[in-house]
């Protein structure tokens, strides 16, 4: 792997590596060891104009949209195929990139990333419009027709956490559906999305289809968002960015996806399977460390089995193993960054102050990377800002409920709305609860559970439209109506 001697990497445009116009470079740092790790490519205004106008190019006179669809299916599928090839080297990449655990990303990201290209691949050939007979006019006069066409120059920018995954989210549905993209991966983790689109290249993705620039928000993704010519702008990231996004975008009044955060109830009733439930519970906040928008920060437990589950969870989250996120075995891996770090740590004292208390974990770093150990905090109330704010670290709340009503009504007490998780045996009761939480994802006795055809996006402030799944395309196409006069 690159250490501290590594070049400063390159921009992908146009099909070639080329060098940032200003020459300018960006520290990223290993979050394991807190090495130097890669000086990437800081991507100026200029090198924007540059990778939009090629994929404008690409587009509007380019083969990519205009390619028969079996052809556009062959590249992706190629693309599937290198993405498992490379699995191995992806995940070693991404994950000293960002610190998530090796395990994670090639048991879970990769296979997951390859079926969703060939899921997609698979949708190119049925992006159908329909015959529609117009209602005051005779059908043998007029006939009226629509096609679903391809929005056209995509702007995407995507997370730090787990960022291999988030660019085949990103990239997958759009290539289907015929666009072209701009890649702009998060300034702390951007190697991975460059390995990424070298091997679209090497899948046979046409100059200007796929372009890769990576660089700071100010620098690149600003001006990436508010390029006019840019049609549509997908983002995933913080719900403070993403507002900055819309506002970038609405001079030009580009389509819009977004993907933001959240703040995840997961409720545990008196009649669960406790072992399983304590299980998934711990994976549901801890999954990545607690560095993912689905994370289950939020635990209610039904009163009568509270003090049993506070017991079991402070047991187990000593005997989870903290350590470098490339040895196998680690479940929690370091944080992102040392200000991210203490972001998180900030939010554990807050709560202190306020009156809960640590009831396992809450201590500092563990080795020279950028460690926090899995934190559990009894004592919440729903007012305090841990159980209000997206902390996007390893910090669970337990809290108890006595009543389905009252449960429900606190699940839904949060301006979030991407997932919630329920464990009971009653599957009434777990069904009421999927109907009333406002929840884009919902999972029953189970959690995080993602698939190529499942569609995956939130409700009220975490976010617009949806990832993955035929729903993932409707936001890279538009439809148009034509109406021919045949007498």
């Amino acid at each position: 792997m690159p250490q501290n001697d590594t070049p400063a990497r390159q921009l992908l445009i146009d099909g070639k590596w080329v060098d940032p116009i200003e020459g300018g470079t960006i520290a990223s740092y290993d979050p394991s060891t807190g090495e130097l790790l890669a000086n990437l490519a800081a991507a100026g205004p200029k090198d924007v104009e540059a990778a939009v106008q090629a994929a404008r190019r690409a587009f509007d006179d380019g083969p990519w949209r205009t390619m028969p669809a079996e052809q556009r299916a062959r590249i992706l599928h190629r693309f599937a195929d290198l993405i498992e090839e490379n699995a191995d080297e992806i995940a070693l990449i991404d994950t000293q990139d960002c610190g998530k655990p090796y395990a994670f990303i090639r048991d879970i990201d990769l296979p997951n990333m390859a079926d969703l290209l060939r899921y997609m691949a698979g949708w190119t050939t049925k992006l159908e419009g329909r015959t529609i007979p117009l209602s005051r006019q005779s059908p043998s006069d007029f006939l009226s027709y629509t096609r679903r066409q391809p929005v056209g120059v995509v702007a995407q920018i995507i997370p730090w956490n787990g960022a291999a995954l988030a660019s085949i989210w990103k990239l997958a549905p759009a290539l289907a559906a015929g666009c072209t993209v701009v890649l702009k991966p998060a300034e702390l983790a951007s190697l991975a999305p460059l390995k990424i689109g070298a091997l679209a290249m090497e899948a046979g993705f046409p100059a200007g289809v796929v372009n890769v620039i990576t660089g700071s928000g100010q620098d690149a993704g600003a001006p990436l968002a508010g390029h006019p010519a840019v049609d549509k702008v997908a983002f995933t990231g913080s719900v403070g960015t993403g507002k900055s996004i819309v506002a970038s975008a609405a001079d030009n009044l580009s389509k819009m996806t977004l993907e933001l955060g959240g703040k995840s109830p997961v409720v545990i009733y008196d009649d669960a399977d406790l072992d399983k439930a304590v299980d998934g519970a711990l994976g549901a906040v801890l999954y990545a460390q607690g560095e993912a928008c689905t994370a289950g920060s939020r635990l209610y437990v039904q009163r009568g089995i509270f003090d049993d589950v506070q017991a079991r969870i402070a047991a187990a989250v000593p005997e989870l193993k903290i350590g470098d996120s490339r040895e196998r075995g680690v479940l929690v891996g370091p944080l992102i960054s040392d200000n991210h770090r203490s972001k998180v740590m900030g939010f554990i004292d807050g709560a202190v102050k306020e009156g809960a208390e640590v009831i396992a974990g809450g201590d500092g770093p563990h080795g020279p990377g950028y460690y926090l150990a899995p934190t559990v905090l009894g004592g919440v109330h729903d007012d305090m800002m841990v159980a209000r704010e997206e902390i996007f670290g390893p910090v669970v709340s337990l809290m108890p409920f006595d009543t389905e009503e009252e449960v429900i009504r606190r699940a839904n007490d949060t301006t979030f709305g991407l997932a919630a998780g329920v464990w009971t045996s009653d599957i009434g009761r777990a069904h009421r609860y999927a109907d009333k939480v406002n929840a884009g994802a919902v999972w029953i006795n189970c959690y995080n559970v993602f698939d190529a055809a499942l569609p995956f996006g939130g409700f009220k402030h975490s976010g617009w439209g949806k990832e993955m799944g035929e729903e993932a395309l409707d936001s890279y196409l538009q439809s148009k109506a034509i109406t021919v006069a045949i007498s």
